[in-house]
């Protein structure tokens, strides 16, 4: 099939630190090449891929030049423009634009948004479908107008939890987000830490992380993006209660460098207080071998297996308790359902069965 992929623009593909949906986005691209498909990545400059490759824009948002991206806004006499920084939202939408214009000269089969509802605008002015995988855009209820315009667009959801965000879109399959086993070894033998790794917001868990591992009497390591809207929330509730021994934070981390600390943790805790989509956390931690403990929320009572791979838990006393229980837990069941459910291959069969479906449901 000739595929479009249309990939958000926040980071370059494969990303190397934060960057969720494009990892998933470059997992899937790098499996349905493998698979013999005609793939055409639309990316932010820097990407590298197998597909074939159009750089819509010379830089990811994330990755924009400093000196641009940090240049005041306001009136230049010289030129007589208003100047500033580079606009995210025009760069985006001519991100779009170079693909749908593709898509209009009948250059694909169908195109695969993972761009939130910026694209499905598009999706009635294409002749071949255009499917989205949300990623948990319908947990914005600022968005619902759009989605409902276009609930009769084919959706993906990343989990079954997912469709309650907005269940009367049209969803053709769950897809659960796949990652490269290759990249997370297994390993049996295990420390004493406890990890949290993800985006240092409040509904993701990281106090309450803190707090059952002091409880539980274990070290706590802390990694992940903290977003500007979050700062005051890491300067006023977690940074006071980082010493650099029990609970250490080491920042931001690639792939790379979070793997080794996910091999040697003796659990992940995952104590979040939304619908999370997915989790690709709870999925690595398992590729490597290491149970969670995480609160009965979104994805998560799909992606663990109770009492197996990990702990689902209704409170904070329930994930202390859950603490003692981590050596009940056998590694490798957590890397045998990780193989045998969350692979990219996995997933790219999964979609490759909704592309196939994809005509009768146009």
């Amino acid at each position: 099939m000739r595929i479009a992929m249309l990939a958000p623009i926040s980071w370059p593909l494969p990303p190397t630190g934060y960057g969720p949906w494009e990892l998933v986005a470059h997992n899937l691209t790098e499996q349905l090449v493998r698979m013999g498909h005609d793939v055409t990545l639309f990316a932010a400059g820097g990407s590298k891929t197998s597909a074939t490759l159009v750089e819509s824009c010379p830089h990811s948002l994330s990755t924009w030049p400093t000196e641009e991206r940090d240049r005041p806004r306001g009136f230049d006499a010289t030129t007589g423009l208003l100047e500033g920084p580079p606009d995210g939202r025009a760069l985006e939408q001519l991100h779009i634009a170079t693909c749908m214009e593709r898509a209009a000269e009948g250059a694909f089969d169908l195109v695969h948004s993972h761009l939130h509802i910026h694209a499905l605008v598009f999706s009635r002015l294409i002749p071949c479908p255009l499917v989205s995988t949300l990623h948990g855009a319908a947990w914005v209820r600022a968005v619902h107008p759009v989605l409902r315009a276009y609930r009769d667009r084919p959706f993906v959801s990343l989990s079954n939890a997912e469709r309650t965000l907005l269940p009367e879109l049209n969803y053709v399959a769950t897809v659960h987000n796949g990652i490269h086993l290759d990249d997370f070894p297994f390993e049996a033998e295990k420390d004493d830490y406890l990890l949290f790794a993800g985006r240092l917001a409040p509904e993701k868990g990281p106090v309450e992380a803190i707090d059952v591992a002091e409880r539980a009497g274990r070290r706590l390591l802390l990694a992940g993006l903290i977003e500007p809207q979050h700062q005051e929330y890491f300067d006023t509730r977690i940074k006071p209660r980082l010493d650099g021994h029990r609970i250490e934070f080491l920042g931001l981390l690639s792939q790379q460098e979070l793997a080794p600390i996910y091999r040697k943790a003796a659990g992940v805790l995952f104590l979040i207080s939304w619908c999370e989509p997915f989790g690709l956390v709870a999925v690595e931690a398992q590729a490597s071998g290491t149970p969670l403990i995480a609160t009965r929320y979104g994805a998560l009572p799909e992606i663990i297996v109770h009492g197996e791979t990990g702990f689902v838990v209704d409170s904070q006393d329930d994930a202390v308790e859950a603490v003692k229980r981590l050596d009940e837990i056998r590694p490798v069941r957590c890397r045998e359902n990780a193989v045998s459910r969350f692979s990219d291959e996995a997933m790219a069969r999964g979609y490759q069965s909704v592309y196939a479906a994809l005509p009768e449901q146009r």
